[in-house]
């Protein structure tokens, strides 16, 4: 059976036991602060899991894209080295939402295994939790093992620890025992050696978990302790991959025809082959499975940046293009060149792949370009740790400066290091990581209370895009703590007329009156697993009283300008550069508007200056919003709406519309275009391959910088004299400081001819070798031309001259060809290692460097230093 035969067997079994059929939500999340990527399939449900609403069908099924790399066995750098865990997964689930619960879950899972998927029973080993002795105290799952008893023979139900079969969604939230079931794929003379029971939960390659089923039943507080919830569910997950490991009779995950068309492509790229050796295989396998996560997370709009969830793409695509590097020889971008084959194979079940293809071909090749660049300068920088080191243990401070600072992967400087004969400072070098990831922990961690609850409402619900202010209850808060933000409180409102941050506009900001008209600020406001979450500094006296909400009137009406105007920027975008143009992310703020967008040119100014009055011919033209709520998702596409990849939508959704452009969005908006006032774009440039980015202005800010550019040419037409015609007199200046120029240049060449003559008798000879080291009242070029004027009077010339200009320090050395031929110097080296007196660095050719530096006061030493190059 095929891996897409058994997607869709999985899904239309569970139909067929009355589940609804949900599309995987996208893999990169994007409005949920406690996570940056999909990591189970329970992500999307976590509102419903926690009681904050209510599903529309309490029986759900689907195949979830999931990213982990952290975490049990999905430690990135272990990824590849066997045959069985990945980054990116597709985990197959069905799900229970107070509807049926252990029963069931096993029948049908047993059912759906043995009898449709026609897994041999005597393969199969179920575990069940065996309770716990620690502070929890819980019991034995009695009732799960009662049910497997029915099933299977009771030497195959194996009782797991807490560890194996406790599942917790993290420190908080709902938990409950689960039970796996595993199967075994060794050969009979294998099975006839050793029990798979005794193999179950101990990282054999052939005897693997293979469907979790979770059953939640308690909810674990915020001061460790349990409570049952009031309605119990079922989360179950089964790995996509291994289930096709099993039914395609193979032995690795790596040899299933997910994975098969890119390890062929692969070999056929880098003219390996696979199965032959070791490190080439973990390096293709490595390749096969990271280009799968990177890829989805671009399809679903995460680009690979130097933070959050973009770091971590970087990180995963980096590491596939250093094991290319290293172990399959390839010097050039070839990742790439992958997409097409994976595409094939998945773009029907993921459409988001063929429509972002070209998109994805071109981020890839940016970023392998990019980070080979890095590799070549991390060699160079690796060498001169090299020379620097005394003895033959590398310091491990230095490796992790390497790998922090320029991003070199430290098992190729290891790999390096022990080919010439160096060893390195692991111990070092742990130590520097450790001590980074506890600064990173410590300025990131948040420690949460318990939710308080004051009133039951489990429909909260938001009348910002009516209203400003509204009388409301507060229904729960709790107290969270951070280094950076320190004490705050997160409060819960009846109903709500504060936006909180999503789809890339910031959240709203007001206060909270009581009756005695005491305020309480709200700083921010956040959605968390579907509730919005107001922030606030301190708490009110009497939380039990009614408030009065209050919406920050002008910072909202001017965020609403700003995202009004995104959508008139997208449409003109798509006007004036054509219609491959999409949306690839945006920030909406009160100050000013950011949009990223695909295109594979930079604009020029007069495809700016179109774009900039197509959006304020329709700000002129005073359109009226158009705002369609609880439309079908069918018929807003049908109508033209526009849908952003990698936004999650449901079933119904919201259509904001000014004239000709028609979005589906959730954010606020002004009533009708003339209240932006006016359009200006600031700035237009690369945010990666295919990416542009604008970043602009409309109302007041847009006046703001009128007034700044009024008094900015004011202030000129002073300088000028009051001039009539500041442009002229600006050219006239122009003109006279190039003529000027002109004069000096041929009075610095007068001289250095002059300087030539008088240095040249200063030459003295060490060990066979003309030398010279003055400090010289010379800007760099003049520097560049006496050193070559002497080079061709005198042969075996070693100089080095020190300048100062600007309060800023220069070294040049000059070292003829032939004495880098024979003595072995190399100018670049040596301007890097006296550019330490001078706080600066350089570099260069091997016969003419230079450095910068800030400290002219070490330009005296460094030439003093110099004479010792040649004793």
């Amino acid at each position: 059976m095929n891996s897409k035969e058994t997607r869709t067997q999985f899904l239309n079994f569970f139909k067929g036991k009355e589940h609804k059929i949900v599309p995987s939500a996208p893999m990169v999340i994007k409005d949920d602060p406690t996570l940056l990527f999909t990591n189970a399939g329970m992500n999307q449900f976590k509102e419903y899991f926690l009681g904050i609403s209510q599903p529309k069908s309490s029986r759900v099924v689907d195949t979830q894209k999931c990213l982990r790399v952290s975490g049990k066995h999905n430690d990135l750098e272990e990824v590849g080295k066997d045959t069985y865990h990945h980054t990116m997964f597709e985990m197959l689930g069905n799900w229970s939402f107070g509807d049926y619960f252990k029963e069931e879950a096993i029948a049908w899972a047993w059912e759906l295994l043995t009898e449709v998927f026609k897994i041999d029973k005597d393969s199969l080993y179920v575990s069940v939790f065996e309770g716990s002795e620690d502070a929890d105290q819980l019991d034995m799952d009695k009732e799960a093992f009662e049910l497997w008893k029915k099933i299977v023979p009771q030497d195959r139900i194996i009782m797991g620890n807490k560890k194996d079969n406790f599942w917790e969604m993290g420190d908080q939230g709902p938990c409950g025992p689960c039970s796996e079931i595993h199967v075994d794929i060794r050969s009979k003379e294998e099975k006839a050696k050793v029990s798979g029971a005794s193999l179950v939960n101990k990282d054999h390659p052939q005897v693997v978990e293979i469907w979790n089923l979770v059953f939640m039943q308690y909810n674990r507080k915020a001061d460790g302790s349990l409570e049952s919830l009031p309605a119990k569910h079922v989360d179950t997950g089964m790995g996509f991959e291994r289930l096709c490991m099993v039914l395609q009779g193979v032995q690795s995950n790596y040899d299933t025809d997910i994975f098969t068309p890119l390890i062929r492509e692969i070999e056929t790229i880098t003219n390996s082959d696979y199965g032959k050796n070791e490190e080439i295989d973990i390096a293709i396998r490595v390749i096969s499975d990271h280009i799968r996560a990177v890829a989805f997370s671009i399809a679903d709009g995460q680009l690979p940046s130097n933070t959050g969830a973009g770091y971590v793409i970087r990180r995963i695509l980096r590491r596939a293009v250093r094991y290319g590097f290293t172990f399959l020889n390839t010097k050039e971008p070839f990742m790439f060149r992958l997409v097409n084959v994976l595409t094939d194979s998945l773009g029907a079940a993921y459409p988001e792949l063929k429509e972002q293809k070209q998109l994805i071909e071109n981020v890839i090749k940016e970023e392998e370009y990019s980070f080979l660049k890095t590799l070549d300068q991390g060699l160079l920088l690796l060498d001169t740790i090299i020379k620097n080191t005394k003895g033959k243990v590398v310091d491990g401070g230095k490796a992790f400066e390497l790998y922090d600072t320029f991003g070199f992967p430290i098992d190729l400087t290891a790999l390096i290091l022990s080919e010439k004969g160096y060893e390195l400072d692991e111990a070092g070098f742990n130590e520097a990581m450790q001590k980074q990831k506890n600064r990173s922990k410590s300025a990131s961690s948040v420690s949460k209370e318990d939710w308080e609850v004051l009133q039951e409402d489990n429909e909260q619900e938001f009348v910002g895009y009516d209203m400003l202010d509204v009388e409301v209850k507060i229904t729960k808060y709790r107290k969270i703590t951070s280094k950076k933000e320190g004490t705050q409180y997160q409060l819960v409102f009846n109903l709500t007329p504060f936006y909180a941050e999503g789809g890339g506009q910031v959240g709203d900001k007001g206060y909270l009156e009581d009756a005695h008209g005491d305020v309480i600020y709200i700083t921010d406001t956040k959605k968390e697993n579907n509730e919005i979450i107001h922030f606030a500094k301190n708490l009110p006296k009497d939380l039990n009283e009614s408030f009065k909400a209050v919406v920050d009137k002008k910072q909202r009406n001017r965020t609403e300008a700003n995202h009004t105007a995104t959508h008139l920027l997208h449409q003109a975008l798509r006007e004036v550069l054509g219609k491959h143009v999409e949306q690839k992310g945006s920030s909406v703020h009160s100050k000013y508007l950011r949009f990223d967008f695909s295109h594979f040119s930079k604009m020029t100014p007069e495809e700016l200056q179109e774009v900039e009055n197509f959006v304020n011919a329709r700000i002129d033209g005073q359109l009226q919003l158009q705002e369609e709520r609880n439309v079908p998702m069918k018929t807003a596409l049908a109508e033209g709406a526009m849908a952003l990849f990698g936004e999650k939508y449901g079933d119904a959704v919201r259509t904001i519309r000014f004239g000709q452009s028609i979005e589906l969005c959730g954010g606020t908006h002004v009533k009708n275009t003339g209240d932006i006032w006016q359009f200006k774009i600031k700035s237009e440039g690369a945010v990666a391959a295919g990416i542009r980015r604008i970043e602009a202005i409309t109302g007041d800010a847009v006046k703001d910088l009128h007034t700044d550019n009024d008094k900015l040419l004011s202030e000129i037409k002073h300088v000028l004299g009051n001039s009539q015609d500041p442009l002229k007199s600006v050219s006239s200046l122009q003109e006279e400081n190039s003529s000027l120029k002109k004069q000096v240049a041929e009075l610095l060449k007068d001289k250095t001819k002059n300087l030539k003559g008088d240095l040249l008798s200063e030459l003295k000879e060490i060990n066979g070798v003309q030398f010279l080291a003055k400090k010289v009242d010379l800007d760099a070029a003049g520097i560049k031309d006496l050193s070559f004027e002497m080079g061709g009077n005198k042969d075996n010339l070693f100089l080095l001259f020190g300048t100062e200009q600007n309060g800023k320090a220069l070294l040049s050395c000059y070292i003829s060809k032939e004495l880098v031929a024979s003595k072995g110097l190399n100018a670049g080296t040596i301007v890097r290692e006296l550019g330490k007196y001078i706080q600066g660095g350089g570099g260069g050719q091997p016969f003419f460097a230079t450095a910068g530096g800030k400290n002219p006061g070490g330009i005296e030493e460094a030439l003093v230093k110099a004479e010792d190059y040649l004793k």
